[in-house]
């Protein structure tokens, strides 16, 4: 529920999702949302065991201390006593000793599944080589103006689950509209949302769709009753960029050293 503050408007939001049918909800520490998400839960009616519920620690939150604390505040704001997936926001500050935490967390029940976001290919890697427990997830960008292939390579091969952030490009190049997205969803009667999801879907990718519309929370979640071709498949190929749209981690990276984060070297 990222880019949520109203918490009504989250409650709401995450209530017509789970009436609808969805059953993962992803919020982060940061978001500022989770005890809407917990209440919206809670309201709902829909038992805690069916709903996946992953959030995050934040940058100022890691270390090992830092990150139970955070945790059990993430629990408190669910109302619940665990958390299907539990993940490492940005690959910066002291995220050792978050990934320590997290594996303790984990093997005590705490946390069905551990993972990170945002990770490139040098910082995934370090991770792996230094801990015990591969991450079964790394939430990144990914949409079809930035597909990330070498990245999902690498992830691939340690089986890591790509799940896709930001699925809808944020609305950028003009997404909804796109003439190859449109075009392939026509001959379906679908959306080039629609579209975009059931690709990310059909490339083995878990994406996080975002809305508060009721409409569009339905729309978004009606895409299986269709299939893309191979031929729809290569034609949103020709759309990668190559590049990430919206976050360019490099670059965030010497923003908060500027504001005297420390990173793990």
């Amino acid at each position: 529920m990222f880019q949520i503050d109203d918490q009504a408007q989250c409650e709401q939001g995450v209530l017509d999702a789970l009436q609808t049918g969805y059953r993962l909800i992803d919020t982060a520490a940061c978001y500022g949302n989770e005890a809407a998400v917990g209440r919206a839960i809670a309201k709902s009616g829909v038992d805690r065991h069916d709903i996946f519920i992953s959030s995050k620690v934040w940058i100022q939150d890691s270390g090992y201390e830092r990150t139970m604390a955070s945790f059990q505040k993430t629990l408190d704001n669910l109302q619940t006593d665990y958390l299907d997936l539990y993940l490492i926001h940005m690959p910066y500050g002291d995220y050792y000793g978050s990934w320590r935490a997290m594996q303790d967390l984990y093997k005590a029940g705490k946390i069905r599944a551990i993972g990170v976001c945002n990770f490139l290919p040098d910082r995934l890697v370090d991770l792996i080589e230094s801990f015990d427990i591969v991450p079964a997830i790394n939430q990144i960008e990914l949409h079809p103006f930035s597909q990330r292939h070498e990245l999902r390579e690498l992830m691939a091969k340690y089986r890591i689950t790509p799940m896709a952030w930001a699925p809808f490009a944020e609305g950028q190049h003009n997404l909804f509209s796109d003439p190859t997205l449109t075009d392939i969803g026509a001959q379906y009667g679908k959306t080039a949302a629609q579209v975009t999801l059931r690709w990310l879907q059909q490339s083995d990718i878990v994406a996080i769709p975002k809305s508060v519309h009721l409409a569009r929370i339905r729309q978004n979640f009606a895409i299986d009753d269709f299939a893309l071709t191979q031929s729809d498949m290569d034609r949103i190929a020709t759309l990668d960029t190559g590049k990430p749209l919206i976050l360019d981690v490099a670059t965030c990276k010497e923003a908060y050293r500027l504001h005297n984060i420390s990173f793990v070297q």
